[in-house]
């Protein structure tokens, strides 16, 4: 799939036109250092949301109850979320054309559509809970939660080999 079907590539053209998307291409560094910084954020947000997910799923920080580990992870995931949208933004500028036709990208980006829906609705609701340990609603939300976002992290992995 590519998005081109979606979206015409006029706006894909437009977005590598912007001064952003000519700044990060004209620099030799800037690409790979919000790219390290954009990994940096994903591997925060994986390391939050797996505390979680493996304590929801029974696993781990048994002292601390779901919703009380969840209060104290979810500064972090915030800010992990607004360091990824805040570098892949200048990211996806300055390759918006070749990101277009990408499937890997594609995938990328409807998985963190899916998961981030699921985060913000079923997830949440999951982790604020104060159920028994092992009830069918966390397991459900931790095993979507890391599936998701283990597909969005290897999806974008995959963009820059595919």
């Amino acid at each position: 799939m590519h998005l081109v079907r979606f979206i015409p590539v006029g706006f894909f053209q437009w977005c590598e036109n912007t001064w952003i998307g000519e700044a990060i291409r004209a620099s030799r560094w800037s690409f790979a250092i919000v790219e390290t910084i954009h990994i940096i954020g994903i591997g925060m947000l994986l390391g939050a949301l797996l505390v979680i997910d493996l304590r929801m799923l029974g696993f781990g920080m048994k002292r601390q109850t779901v919703a009380q580990l969840s209060h104290e992870v979810t500064p972090w995931i915030r800010g992990a979320l607004l360091v990824m949208i805040f570098t892949g933004i200048p990211l996806f500028l300055s390759e918006a054309v070749k990101l277009s036709v990408s499937a890997p990208f594609f995938w990328k980006m409807v998985l963190l559509l899916v998961v981030l829906l699921l985060h913000f609705t079923v997830h949440n609701k999951a982790a604020s809970r104060n159920a028994e340990d092992g009830a069918w609603l966390e397991k459900m939300a931790a095993c979507l939660s890391l599936a998701c976002w283990l597909g969005v992290a290897l999806a974008g992995r995959a963009i820059a080999f595919l």
